[in-house]
């Protein structure tokens, strides 16, 4: 149902507040250059440290701007359960066509609570699920049979899968094809692997690298669909050196870094993450340089 450069955009703040018209220009800058899709309020989006408010006027705002232009897949996850029903009805309730629901941090779920979790909400809200399993985050990994498990959900349609292991990636397919969810919608969650995934049968990539170079994130994955590996391989290795640039501090400090570098927001961030060192800095801007983007 989703496929394509899907990003997982940042949230701009502006003396502490959600600045509404650098987040507009930056929906605007992503539908001109190609990105398939805006996930809003994610990890790259602070959600976190986010208010209830501001994360559903994030989400609202987002689907106001759009316009239905691309889809939105609003990030909807919370380590509760009830939390993340609400805030699932909230990005039904405002338009969303689907959402993005990372496996409950903290807590460590078994893999039974991570069933009993997901099937919650797609009881609760008829929305499009994405299932989102980055063990690095929340210090708890989905097996490739539990997301099968899950995926015999009829409302979950597909995972962005995190976990960093192509091994991980293969054996989820084969699970899924195998109860009959061929239409199952496997994502990159690491963009560095985008490719090889690609190459094993995901549909594309929910990105970070895609907020500051959109147009070649969606040249990538559009290159990988059709079977252009040669081109595929070429934007790759382009795009390569912002691939690890983009988290040489934790994710989201050093791309709101570039961002500002580019121009398009304040360099605001809200605690604990705190600015981009000063030499990570420097080696940012000169990679920004040499791909192109200052």
């Amino acid at each position: 149902m989703f496929s394509g450069s899907l990003v997982a955009i940042v949230t701009p703040f502006k003396n502490g507040r959600f600045d509404e018209h650098a987040y507009g220009d930056l929906l605007e800058f992503h539908m001109a250059n190609g990105t398939h899709g805006i996930v809003p309020c994610g990890t790259t989006g602070e959600s976190a440290t986010l208010s209830h408010e501001e994360h559903e006027r994030v989400v609202a705002l987002t689907v106001e701007i759009v316009n239905r232009r691309i889809p939105v897949i609003a990030g909807t996850g919370s380590n509760a359960t009830d939390e993340a029903i609400a805030f699932t009805r909230h990005a039904k309730q405002v338009g969303a066509d689907g959402a993005l629901l990372i496996t409950p941090y903290y807590n460590k779920p078994t893999q039974e609570g991570l069933y009993q979790h997901y099937a919650a909400v797609a009881r609760a809200v008829d929305l499009p699920l994405i299932l989102y399993n980055i063990p690095g985050r929340t210090s708890v990994n989905m097996t490739p049979a539990t997301i099968a498990r899950i995926a015999s959900l009829p409302a979950v349609v597909g995972i962005k899968e995190g976990s960093g292991s192509l091994g991980q990636v293969s054996e989820i397919i084969h699970q899924c094809r195998a109860q009959g969810r061929d239409a199952f919608t496997l994502l990159a969650g690491d963009d560095a692997l985008t490719l090889p995934m690609m190459a094993l049968g995901a549909k594309g990539v929910i990105t970070v690298t895609a907020n500051v170079a959109p147009r070649d994130m969606a040249g990538l994955v559009n290159a990988a669909l059709a079977g252009n590996y040669t081109e595929a391989r070429a934007l790759h290795f382009k795009l390569a050196p912002l691939f690890g640039a983009l988290f040489y501090e934790t994710n989201p400090i050093p791309v709101k870094a570039a961002l500002s570098m580019m121009n398009k927001i304040g360099p605001e961030l809200r605690l604990p993450l705190t600015p981009l060192s000063s030499d990570h800095q420097e080696r940012l801007r000169h990679i920004m340089q040499e791909t192109g983007l200052l």
